[in-house]
């Protein structure tokens, strides 16, 4: 190991460097999940120390579903008049959260590899939003070539218009947000997961509807 100025101050075992980098990676890939890392092997440890090292994302997770049965709730109206529309929540809320998490990943592995810093916020924005641009047009495409024989067309052209204007939200949030943590000295890894999950649900449903009432004149 050497200081600031390249000076010999210490030598580090490769035995203590590999175990460094297992508990770093057992860390990352722990709290990716939604959980802590555990101290001790999975079968020696407590059931009580597993649930902990649980709850607490489950409980972000939780507030965060109120907030979404909150979004849903100001919408009711609209699903009384078009039952449909409740087919598609879990998917569109599905597709938001996981393009808003592999933009994340993505972002989150390109920080840890130096290929970019928190001064890059803007270049990255601009990059997922493309991205994101491109998935929704594939997607929008799909959805609109599949729901509207099923239903209607006026259902595959608001499922379509969702994803097309979600995507590249999503995306050009779960871009940022890693970013932004590093700035705030939070690990991106602990915090982009629950705060992608809560945003590219409400703001994904709110979009949808938003449209749904728009095409359909509700």
């Amino acid at each position: 190991m050497v200081d600031g100025e390249n000076r010999l101050v210490g030598v580090l075992p490769i035995a203590d460097a590999a175990r460094i980098d297992r508990e770093a990676v057992a860390e990352d890939q722990a709290r990716q999940g939604g959980a802590e890392p555990l101290q001790r092997p999975y079968l020696v440890s407590s059931v009580f120390r597993v649930a902990r090292s649980r709850i607490v994302w489950l409980l972000v997770l939780a507030l965060s579903a109120v907030l979404t049965v909150h979004v849903l709730e100001m919408f009711e109206a609209t699903l009384a008049e078009v039952v449909a529309l409740a087919l598609f929540v879990p998917l569109l809320t599905g597709i938001g959260g996981n393009t808003g998490s592999q933009a994340a990943t993505t972002v989150t592995r390109a920080i840890g590899l130096g290929d970019v810093i928190s001064k890059d916020v803007a270049k990255v924005a601009f990059k997922e939003m493309r991205t994101g641009a491109v998935l929704g047009v594939v997607l929008a495409a799909l959805a609109f070539a599949i729901a509207t024989p099923l239903y209607s067309l006026d259902i595959g052209l608001t499922i379509g218009l969702t994803l097309l204007v979600n995507c590249p939200i999503a995306a050009t949030v779960g871009g940022v947000i890693p970013l932004v943590a590093r700035a705030c000295k939070v690990d991106p890894a602990v915090f982009s997961t629950p705060f992608i999950s809560t945003f590219c649900d409400a703001t994904g449903l709110l979009v949808y509807f938003t449209i749904a009432r728009t095409v359909m004149g509700l």
